[in-house]
């Protein structure tokens, strides 16, 4: 039996500001009888979502009883030697919190290129998070301006999972943040990484960031409805390896 009832992927852009209308910015979404299918913007003048739009769309679905399982495609924290050198605590929310501070990347007119100038509350572009280190073609959340990079994604993103974990209605299970293990009946937000999948779903008239959009939902629901999706909640990993990832987080599908 299936753990979810239903499933969105969220192929995601860093580009402009929270408020702009990003062809990048892609939704499609599955149940156990539908295949995925893309999901427009709300009717209005904007032709393509924005960040802001998808944080509060999504925060609505969330809010409701059916358990989905979401999938992002951007890094929702950093390595552990950052954590280190600006001195936090090894806890989730409190990085968002002073992420947050630092890099308010969810204000209205805000570039992530305007904050990037001088900004001190940065890594280095040399540090992988663990996860990264596992996934062969995986760049760092510090390493900007080359092809694949998900740098600027990320940055843009982390406060808007901040707004989901502080607004939600129904309380989300961030994963792994929240345990690996999920609740029963419980809705997750994960990361994922589209690279692992895109060429496993024929792309048929798909542009790239539609295809990302799709194989992703696309394989939560084949992964959830074939009984195989358990394994990839619990990757094997050392206990202090697990210790790193519930620091670092994990993409989803990375065993």
């Amino acid at each position: 039996m299936p753990v979810f009832e239903r499933y969105i992927d969220i192929d995601y852009s860093g580009a402009e500001t929270p408020i702009s209308s990003l062809k990048g910015l892609r939704v499609y979404a599955a149940d156990w009888v539908l295949p995925p299918k893309e999901i427009p913007p709300p009717a209005g003048p904007r032709k393509y979502w924005t960040r802001r739009g998808i944080a509060e769309w999504l925060r609505e679905q969330l809010s409701g009883g059916k358990p989905t399982l979401v999938g992002i495609d951007h890094g929702f924290s950093f390595p552990l030697a950052y954590f280190k050198k600006h001195k936090l605590p090894p806890d989730w929310p409190s990085f968002l919190d002073d992420f947050r501070q630092h890099w308010p990347t969810d204000d209205e007119n805000t570039y992530v290129e305007f904050l990037r100038e001088d900004n001190r509350r940065t890594g280095d572009a040399s540090w992988l998070r663990l996860t990264e280190q596992w996934t062969a073609t995986a760049k760092s959340v510090f390493l900007f301006d080359v092809q694949g990079s998900v740098a600027k994604s990320t940055h843009a993103g982390l406060p808007w999972l901040r707004y989901l974990l502080q607004h939600g209605e129904r309380r989300i299970h961030f994963w792994p943040f929240d345990g690996w293990d999920v609740p029963q009946g419980r809705s997750v937000v994960a990361e994922v990484y589209p690279s692992l999948w895109t060429r496993r779903f024929p792309a048929e008239d798909r542009n790239g960031d539609q295809q990302a959009a799709y194989s992703v939902a696309a394989w939560l629901r084949r992964a959830d409805t074939d009984g195989s999706l358990p394994q990839f909640f619990n990757p094997m990993l050392e206990p202090e390896e697990r210790n790193t990832a519930g620091i670092e987080g994990w993409i989803l599908g990375v065993v």
